[in-house]
């Protein structure tokens, strides 16, 4: 009988790792939250994609179910949430996790604040237009922005539950750019002069999640990047020692029964 693995998060190095495991021979799991997330991976033999948000009941009863031999959490460093009621799951059935850490990104000349209301709270005190790259699942936070549908222009992912979101919080329709990145550093710099933005605001989302790009862009602009740092530092291991991992488990070892595993520290 093959192992089987659970991939959650439909990140871009998650789906890079769903394409390393095309050739093994293993059962694929992977779960992400919607239907969009679930268009942008690319079928393939030992695949089966769940697109479903999970609590911790409905994880425990996949575990349950599928008994796989690992799980690998490739979910964004933001979703915190997720994270911890994955591995709480595990915990609780006894399953092997693994926590694929998205570096961050470099140091620079860049405003770094520690949470949304501490980004709305600096934005009040500044004038200007600002360019907001954080997704929608925050939009309601910067409606507390002074004068907020005339400043803030904002760029989300083409969904109409992201685009209905925005308009229902009064984003004006012409602020709204719905597209899917991440984003070369000459696009980034045509929409903050598009929209006349003096503040970009964005993640510490690693080099995988375009970082750099926006922070070389802002720099071209004359912009000024504020980062909404990570809450805590993430244990895990980076994309090369997940690689490595799976390919000694079950690719270099096929055939074999696998047995229990050492986690990566």
């Amino acid at each position: 009988m093959k192992p089987v693995i659970w991939l959650i998060g439909g990140t871009s190095e998650g789906r890079r790792l769903i394409k390393e495991l095309a050739s093994y021979p293993v059962q694929l799991f992977v779960s992400v939250a919607t239907q969009y997330g679930a268009a942008l991976i690319e079928p393939q033999d030992n695949l089966t994609v769940v697109a479903e948000r999970m609590d911790e009941a409905a994880m425990r009863a996949f575990l349950h179910q599928h008994k796989p031999d690992c799980v690998i959490d490739a979910t964004h460093p933001y979703a915190t949430v997720v994270t911890a009621t994955v591995k709480a799951a595990c915990e609780k059935e006894g399953c092997h996790y693994l926590r694929l850490v998205r570096p961050a990104g470099e140091g620079g000349n860049y405003i770094t604040v520690h949470d949304f209301g501490e980004a709305v709270e600096l934005l009040n005190h500044l004038e200007g237009g600002i360019f907001l790259t954080t997704g929608s699942k925050n939009l309601p936070d910067f409606t507390a922005v002074k004068d907020y549908a005339e400043r803030i222009a904002l760029r989300i992912l083409p969904m109409e539950s992201s685009l209905q979101s925005a308009l229902s919080l009064g984003y004006k329709p012409a602020h709204i750019v719905c597209m899917q990145g991440p984003f070369a550093k000459d696009l980034n710099i045509a929409m903050l002069k598009k929209f006349g933005s003096k503040y970009m605001v964005t993640k510490d989302s690693g080099s995988v999640g375009g970082f750099e790009e926006k922070a070389e862009a802002a720099e071209a602009a004359g912009a000024r990047l504020i980062v909404i740092g990570r809450s805590e530092q993430e244990s895990g291991a980076g994309f090369s020692e997940i690689i490595n991992y799976l390919r000694v488990q079950y690719k270099q070892a096929a055939g074999d029964i696998v047995g229990e595993h050492q986690c990566l520290k």
